[in-house]
């Protein structure tokens, strides 16, 4: 199993900066970390579904982000701390939603480029608020 705390969210005026951190612990970590992971940051505005927003294949640092947050956002790692972390610049109000961590199973290098697909995450975090005011 694998378990993913979120912190770092909060309310902001547009064009302020946050970062989100996240944190995976449990018996599914404990013996190879992070690695091989496909780790995710995912949203859900109110009323809309889940995106993912970006997305990193844990063994060799490859991104992927969605082209509302290209250039704005960043999503990093830390395999020896076993956590992944969402700088988030020049926020909009657009960019108001719960932002989930997710992981999903080892999946092997093949998968790394699935790494915005929703279907592919396993574990999720309880969310935290990110709320960007005009």
């Amino acid at each position: 199993q694998v378990q993913l705390v979120e912190s770092g969210g909060g309310s902001v005026q547009a064009g302020s900066s946050l970062t989100l951190s996240c944190v995976a612990s449990g018996s599914g970590i404990a013996e190879r970390g992070i690695d091989d992971r496909l780790m995710g940051w995912v949203r859900q505005a109110p009323g809309k579904g889940r995106e993912v927003i970006a997305g990193v294949y844990t063994t060799d640092g490859s991104k992927k982000y969605v082209y509302s947050v290209t250039g704005r956002f960043t999503i990093s790692q830390d395999n020896d701390q076993k956590m992944v972390y969402l700088q988030m610049n020049r926020l909009k109000p657009e960019d108001t939603a719960t932002y989930y961590c997710a992981a999903s199973q080892p999946v092997g290098s093949c998968y790394a480029h699935y790494s915005l697909r929703l279907s592919e995450y396993r574990y999720w975090g309880q969310g935290t608020q990110v709320t960007v005011s005009s």
